[in-house]
């Protein structure tokens, strides 16, 4: 997994953007954001699951928004590398991502879902948004 900061906000805001590439079958740990945080998928196919829910399927142009304090993990398919926008904000007091145990491999490897479905925007373009 290779980690390249994209960018950190000017006071008063606390905004860090990371552009973030998979290997297959590389993921995160388990992890929250005390603020959420907004994966956009740029290339290849990942995997995403939160804590209780199924594994999902996710691709390129997907979307996944994590709650405050959400239990969750990402990463690439098993056969393909896969890359990813993260966007979160920071406590004022800096604090940031929360870091759990290891994704186990038999919650990795669970058969992924699916998860995007076709919607028309505003601009009555299909667009894709992971329903999650």
């Amino acid at each position: 997994m290779w980690i390249d900061r994209v960018l950190r906000a000017l006071e008063p805001s606390h905004l860090v953007t990371f552009s973030v590439q998979f290997s297959p079958g590389a993921r995160t740990a388990w992890h929250r954001c005390p603020y959420g945080r907004v994966l956009h998928f740029l290339y290849g196919v990942g995997r995403v699951q939160r804590r209780g829910g199924p594994v999902h399927e996710v691709r390129a142009g997907d979307t996944i928004i994590a709650a405050a304090g959400e239990w969750q993990w990402h990463g690439a398919a098993p056969n393909t590398f896969m890359a990813v926008v993260s966007t979160h904000e920071t406590g004022p007091d800096g604090t940031d991502t929360e870091w759990a145990e290891r994704v186990t491999d038999a919650e990795y490897l669970l058969p992924p879902l699916n998860s995007t479905v076709p919607r028309q925007g505003a601009d009555r373009v299909a667009h894709r948004e992971a329903c999650w």
